[in-house]
């Protein structure tokens, strides 16, 4: 039996809420729970807008309860503690992602790979131990266990909140497969929120990028803004085949039903092809040009608490923001049309702190 948040908490709390499948926000006043010996409160001050809050709020996955706030890119500062928190103090500088939850004692929960443990709690959209609904960041202020918590990097600007979702998502398949090594060619298919991220990580790990774009449209922002190495159009069958066997690794963002067997041939013997966009149809997988290079193809999913804490480091020690434009909370419904259309470079940022007003 899931209970409502009006009813069953303490804390008043106020944010953005969709109410059906439209996916239209608007204003909605709730509750959170209150808080335990190992939770941290905290005044939400920026939260990206990720592809899959739209996914979402307009059910496309078919398991959207509503009303729901989504959010999962959050940088906050802390306003209040449990007793027996010890990693955090009021005013700290707080980072969360996709997370709030998770088993923590399966195999995954003890090797800090809460990303893949069958009972973790999302952020938006999950569902709590006690039965109440998480809501996200597109709210004032948040109630979490302090272990789904990240430092902020002092000298990291707040509004590079996408890191928590866009940055660790690109970031942990480079390491984990080992394509984060000085002097490899890396390609990167798709240049939006996570695309625009992996070449940032792949050029400060010390590889060589290439982009792979089915529009030449995107070459200059690739190359000149992004500092990617080439760019090569998927489309164009010369350019596929003259780059064949160059690449040791591929991350591939995209979303939507592509093909993968010329991007295998991109690779070298070796080569490895990481899947992190999510299309809702299965990809065709040709075999042979898998055993004829002894090539993998992969996939990967947001990052460990740990590996996150790791990540922003990173990222604030090698000066590594999304591109970013920050938009006031009204502006929501807006910023989710113009996504739709990838109508941004690359993210959208709400400053939930300074335009979140009660009604």
């Amino acid at each position: 039996m899931e209970k409502s948040h009006e009813n069953e908490h303490p804390i008043k709390a106020f944010g953005w809420a969709a109410r059906d499948t439209s996916g239209v926000l608007s204003p909605l006043n709730f509750s959170r729970r209150e808080i335990g010996e190992k939770d941290v409160q905290f005044k939400v001050m920026y939260c990206g807008i990720c592809h899959t809050d739209l996914h979402q709020i307009k059910n496309e996955w078919g398991i959207t309860k509503y009303p729901i706030i989504p959010g999962h890119e959050i940088a906050g500062v802390v306003t209040e503690v449990g007793n027996k928190v010890d990693k955090f103090k009021i005013g700290d500088k707080i980072g969360v992602g996709y997370l709030v939850g998770s088993c923590n004692e399966c195999e995954n929960c003890t090797n800090d790979l809460e990303n893949y443990c069958p009972g973790q709690v999302l952020t938006a959209n999950g569902t709590h131990s006690d039965g109440t609904i998480t809501h996200g960041g597109y709210s004032d202020l948040m109630v979490v266990n302090e272990h789904f918590i990240v430092h902020w990097p002092e000298n990291l600007p707040m509004e590079a909140a996408p890191l928590l979702c866009a940055g660790i998502t690109t970031y942990s398949p480079l390491r984990y497969y080992g394509l984060d090594k000085p002097g490899m060619h890396i390609g990167v298919v798709g240049l939006g929120g996570l695309g625009h991220m992996a070449v940032k990580f792949a050029k400060a790990f010390g590889t060589k990028v290439t982009v792979i774009s089915t529009s030449i449209s995107k070459k200059d922002e690739a190359i000149d803004r992004l500092g990617a190495d080439s760019f090569l159009v998927s489309r164009d069958p010369e350019q596929m085949q003259a780059a064949g066997g160059s690449l040791d690794g591929i991350i591939d963002t995209v979303s939507a039903v592509h093909p993968i067997f010329p991007l295998l041939n991109l690779l070298k013997t070796n080569g490895k092809l990481v899947m992190v966009g999510a299309p809702e149809k299965p990809l065709e997988l040709p075999v042979f040009p898998l055993l004829s290079g002894r090539k993998l193809v992969g996939g990967s999913a947001i990052g460990g608490v740990k590996e996150i804490q790791e990540m922003v480091y990173f990222a604030e020690k090698h000066n590594i923001t999304p591109d970013v434009e920050v938009v006031p909370m009204e502006y929501v419904n807006t910023a989710v049309e113009r996504l739709v259309k990838s109508d941004v470079k690359y993210r959208f940022v709400l400053d939930i702190g300074n335009t979140l007003n009660k009604s």
